[in-house]
């Protein structure tokens, strides 16, 4: 599409917009002050009673052998007002008609003395009508009907057929004044509203990164005990037609067939592992790095207590090795835990539990409350995130949260028997 194109299509649509801006019924919803409430939309239909008597007591000089006429227009002045509330267009189209039909019908009895084409009422009710339209819809409409307002008082004075006080420059002011207002509320709430979502869509977009990050964390770190498994599945493969004497050669065939797809695993593991690690390049000085199990729990308590914090440990249970997903998982758990206190309770007293039981292992760490104010922690929550994680993909369960002395504490159990989701349960064979 060329310019002159993209120029007519653009002025074609500001075109619609305009012929069709004030015949939408379309507006935003009515805005509440917080601490007022609806008070102010009351004091708009007081308004609206209270002047609706002097409008139609203040004949400005018009419509003197039909009362009820005049009483008829101060009326739907009124119930403009207070349709505006609910329908701001459709109110401002009933106050407008009816301005220009007061004007028209009533002009030849309107002295010189008196104003015209609207009087101090007529100009009060509009100029609320114009206020809720623009509080509500968006600054062109607003800006159309003050035009057609204008325009309108404009009409009546060329059909004038006499001199009089007339008011519609003065009136202009207040009417431009109620637009511009509203226009500018309006505009504000439609700012304050769309960073509050943008807040919201950041703040979620923050914790699915924060989730991602983790998960490929934890991916990175399970890789090793998978490859581990999967390089001693090869080996044992290579090895076992030695240890039979005149395999078969169906025998040899499986056996081949195993080692070579063990040896497809890892390579496709590998390759995995670089799409990982490529994203975190702190990770590249951890590639062969051996991951750490509840054998180096005292290792890790030491570190912790160089570093100032109170640590007791206490284990319970016949100690016995575990898979070497759930003894990296418990570790990890524990590290973080520590982490946490260290960061969000100096100087509290930290105590560490394992717990060996039958169905799996239990970690708990509480620490007690700091003795000294926290600062506020600039981290992105990977802890706790990663925490559950952990214990979620081994189908476990993980409870955090505050103590009644103003402490925290984490309980992770973490099961022998664990399944996929929609797996079958797996035993713990280590």
């Amino acid at each position: 599409m060329g310019e002159k194109e993209r120029f007519a299509a653009g002025a074609r649509s500001t075109l619609r917009a305009l012929a069709t801006g004030l015949l939408t019924m379309r507006r935003d919803p009515l805005p509440r002050l917080r601490s007022l409430g609806w008070l102010p939309h009351a004091h708009v239909v007081l308004i609206a009673l209270v002047i609706c008597p002097f409008s139609a007591g203040n004949s400005n000089g018009e419509f003197h052998q039909n009362p009820t006429l005049r009483m008829l227009f101060a009326v739907l002045q009124s119930v403009a007002v207070v349709l505006a509330l609910s329908r701001p267009v459709p109110a401002w189209w009933l106050s407008t008609i009816t301005l220009f039909l007061v004007a028209a019908l009533g002009e030849a009895e309107v002295s010189q003395d008196h104003l015209w084409p609207w009087g101090i009422e007529d100009i009060v009710l509009h100029t609320l009508v114009l206020l809720l339209l623009a509080l509500r819809v968006r600054p062109l409409i607003a800006a159309q009907a003050l035009t057609l307002t204008v325009l309108s008082g404009l009409l009546n004075t060329l059909f004038q057929t006499q001199d009089h006080n007339e008011v519609l420059t003065r009136a202009l002011v207040p009417f431009a004044t109620a637009v511009v207002v509203g226009a500018s509320l309006r505009m504000s709430r439609v700012a304050r509203t769309r960073l509050v979502e943008q807040e919201v869509l950041t703040a979620e977009e923050r914790s699915r990164r924060t989730l991602l990050e983790e998960r490929n964390r934890i991916a990175r770190e399970l890789h090793d005990v998978v490859a581990h498994h999967m390089s001693v599945i090869s080996i044992q493969a290579q090895v076992a037609p030695h240890l039979v004497e005149n395999p078969s050669a169906d025998l040899k065939e499986n056996l081949a067939g195993i080692r070579q797809n063990a040896v497809e695993a890892l390579t496709e593991l590998r390759r995995v592992l670089g799409v990982l690690r490529s994203e975190d390049p702190s990770a590249e000085g951890a590639r062969h790095a051996p991951q750490p199990t509840l054998d180096r729990l005292a290792e890790l308590v030491e570190n912790v207590r160089g570093a100032g914090l109170a640590v007791t440990t206490e284990i319970t249970g016949e100690p016995r090795p575990l898979s070497p997903g759930v003894e990296l998982s418990a570790f990890r758990i524990v590290q973080e835990s520590l982490s946490n206190a260290m960061r969000h309770a100096p100087g509290a007293r930290v105590r560490v539990g394992i717990g060996y039981h039958p169905s799996g292992v239990t970690v708990r760490v509480v620490n007690t409350a700091p003795d000294r104010p926290v600062a506020p922690s600039p981290g992105a929550g990977h802890g706790l995130l990663g925490m559950r994680e952990r214990t979620a993909m081994l189908g476990g369960e993980l409870a955090a949260g505050a103590t009644p002395d103003g402490g925290y504490e984490v309980i992770a159990t973490l099961p022998v028997l664990f399944a996929a989701p929609g797996a079958h349960p797996v035993e713990d064979t280590a």
